[in-house]
């Protein structure tokens, strides 16, 4: 059986002041066919999955490109056909095959493109053919189409947020559209529009039930697999918001009443699946009042994963109008004030100024008497078994607060971040991260506590005061009630 996979994969925010093209990709991750690395990226993990396959004469693989660009503004025009063009004219070179597999995140929207990723499976479908399967992978914070649904046999999509089943949802997207191929099953797709937009963290409950709840559907067999789009709140898409995917062994009536039924218990959840969010003060307070540490709080609106630069200085600001001592803030997207602390080497102290270069709404520079700690060429932070790149850094101390500088844009996923430049997470009392919630998992075993911080920033965090230009259903908390209004 001859297998082709590929995979394009960014989040795009449109309401970022920031702009994607071929470059952030290039700085991210590219991969040309063949040159795949062995660890998979977030988006990529069928590539690994299949190669175990075809090393054990399964299949005969065709890898086409498999590239990411770290989340950012909306995609150049000329960028995402580029991608798309090779992506397509590989498959055509790979022809007859008899399954595709796409690794892709869902939330891609290219300047006069707003389904990128629906676009694309709609592409392979006309050139693979009707009799070919079509397996995808997606982040939950996508949008999901019927353009999409229309050309898909199977879409397997990560339960947790954060996203530590990335490997075992490209695993099981594999095994299903390998088994589809081979005639082993019929996977039927039913779908249920939830029509709410809402932060869904799955290291809490009511989400963690949830989502054990859809495993244990795939565990008895009940369905082949079970999903759950959480939906892209800073992507202005018509598909914006939740929905739940459901496979079945063509069983579709029964599909369509456990998605049903798992649409209406998400929607039961709104409003109360975040969460508590503090203000910068109370969390900084909060915080330096703890008795041990490190205590982590997240800065979670200046979340690079989200989009925006990650240059917000109004929590680092707070801090040291605050005189806190045995401070940690990683990152500040700087990629000037990283070359000029690398020209000044480590033990240099200089007058810096950096952060704040974006956006109006992203706090002021700060200017600063600095000393360079440490350096650090092509620096990376671990997620799971995925390596992240954070390009050339700078780690610098303002009093008693050491800041990490980066060239790459890249939220907090680990520990590793701050221990990789010479920073001890065990021995600082308070660790400030920007991230929404990936970096949980593998900071909650060494956290004194966990803060979330809002701060207002450029990303829209708020969808019921939100101005989306495509969005034209009715979703909550736009609407209070959305399917009495769609009913009306």
């Amino acid at each position: 059986m001859r297998v082709f996979c590929a995979s394009i994969a960014t989040e795009t925010n449109t309401f970022s002041p920031l702009r994607t093209d071929f470059s952030d990709f290039a700085q991210s991750f590219y991969a040309r066919p063949g040159e795949h690395p062995k660890t998979p990226t977030l988006c990529s993990a069928i590539f690994p999955a299949l190669r175990a396959r075809s090393d054990a004469g399964e299949i005969e693989l065709v890898e086409g490109t498999a590239t990411w660009a770290e989340p950012g503004g909306l995609v150049k025009r000329s960028t995402w056909v580029r991608l798309r063009d090779e992506v397509l004219d590989q498959l055509r070179a790979a022809l007859p095959v008899q399954a595709v597999i796409l690794g892709l995140h869902g939330a891609m929207i290219a300047d006069g493109h707003d389904d990128c990723e629906g676009e694309l499976i709609e592409a392979v479908r006309q050139i693979a053919g009707p009799a070919a399967r079509i397996g995808v992978t997606f982040d939950p914070h996508s949008h999901l189409s019927e353009r999409r649904v229309l050309n898909a046999d199977v879409i397997t999509v990560f339960k947790e947020f954060p996203h530590t089943d990335f490997v075992e949802t490209g695993e099981a997207c594999v095994d299903l559209t390998l088994r589809a191929a081979l005639g082993q099953i019929n996977p039927v797709l039913s779908i249920f529009d939830v029509r709410m937009m809402d932060v869904l963290p799955t290291s809490r409950a009511p989400m963690r039930g949830f989502v054990d709840k859809m495993t244990e559907l795939e565990a008895t067999g009940a369905v082949l697999s079970a999903s759950a789009i959480h939906g892209f709140m800073a992507g202005d898409s018509p598909d914006l918001g939740a929905k739940i995917i459901i496979v079945t062994d063509n069983d579709k009536t029964k599909g369509d009443q456990i998605a049903r039924e798992l649409g209406h218990e998400l929607f039961s959840f709104r409003g109360i699946t975040r969460p508590e969010f503090l203000s910068p003060e109370a969390a900084l307070t909060k915080a330096a009042q703890s008795q041990t540490g490190p205590v982590i709080i997240a800065d979670v609106w200046d979340n690079p994963g989200g989009g925006v630069a990650g240059d917000s200085t109004i929590m680092l600001r707070k801090a040291m109008d605050m005189g806190l001592t045995s401070v940690a803030l990683g990152t500040i997207w700087d990629p000037m004030a990283v070359r000029l602390c690398h020209a000044a080497g480590v033990g240099a102290t200089l007058d810096l100024r950096f952060g704040g270069k974006t956006s109006a709404h992203a706090g002021m520079p700060i200017d600063a008497r600095v000393k360079v700690r440490h350096i650090a060429l092509d620096a990376n932070q671990s997620f799971g078994t995925s390596i992240v790149p954070l390009g050339n850094c700078a780690v610098i101390r303002l009093g008693s607060i050491d800041v990490v500088l980066n060239s790459n844009r890249a939220q907090t996923f680990s520990p590793d971040l701050f221990s990789n430049l010479g920073i001890d997470p065990m021995t600082t009392k308070v660790l400030i991260v920007k991230s929404t919630n990936h970096f949980h998992g593998a900071f909650a075993h060494i956290a004194a506590d966990i803060l979330y911080a809002e701060v207002d920033g450029p990303y829209p965090h708020d969808p019921a005061k939100t101005h989306y230009k495509n969005l034209t259903r009715p979703i909550w908390p736009i609407v209070e009630m959305p399917f009495e209004e769609e009913v009306a």
